[in-house]
């Protein structure tokens, strides 16, 4: 089994830590990275924390916009793609995925309620989801909500897209170490 994960922001980050507290190798990814063709790295799952779409925070967006095609391909070939709140109020924050998303920006506790036969719901295990902090709401034609907001609004989504995996999520809390095992960790990397 291989544990591996890039985490794309503009410097090293705390989550960094969080990630490889267990067991998961977990390599800085940043947007010259990320936006550089002839850059080739290697992992189970590539993450997009809270805030990328926010120039205050990150100059992410533009290098994920640039790498768009590889992104595409890397879940294509079986990788596995978490990505965060885009904490910005930009209709366009999601165009780069492989598939249309809208994203309404709004920081709030939500009372969540989680599809039990979803392993991806265990990204808020341990935590209360009865005052869940979020910092928005998804919907997104073809992805299956995992987490949504009682009274239907989307917190988390997940869609299956070739052999991969993405999984978009408003929750403004580090995901639980249950799922980054079982989400970062598989029999081979893909190349991004």
């Amino acid at each position: 089994m291989i544990c591996s994960a890039g985490l794309a922001w503009d410097t090293p980050q705390l989550f960094n830590r969080y990630v490889e507290g267990f067991g998961i190798r977990c390599d800085a990814v940043t947007p010259q990275m990320l936006a550089t063709p002839f850059w080739k790295g290697r992992f189970v799952a590539l993450i997009i924390p809270t805030g990328f779409a926010n120039p205050a925070y990150s100059r992410l967006l533009p290098a994920l916009r640039a790498s768009g095609d590889r992104i595409h391909r890397f879940v294509e070939d079986g990788g596995r793609l978490l990505v965060f709140g885009a904490a910005d109020e930009r209709p366009d924050a999601y165009d780069w995925l492989p598939f249309p998303l809208t994203y309404r920006h709004g920081y709030a506790e939500r009372r969540l309620s989680v599809r039990p036969e979803c392993p991806r719901g265990v990204l808020v295990d341990g935590y209360d989801c009865a005052a869940m902090p979020c910092d928005g709401c998804f919907s997104a034609h073809g992805c299956e909500p995992v987490a949504s907001e009682v009274g239907g609004e989307a917190v988390l989504l997940e869609r299956e897209v070739g052999k991969g995996l993405v999984v978009v999520t408003s929750v403004h809390e580090y995901p639980s170490g249950k799922f980054l095992t079982s989400f970062c960790c598989g029999e081979r990397e893909t190349f991004f």
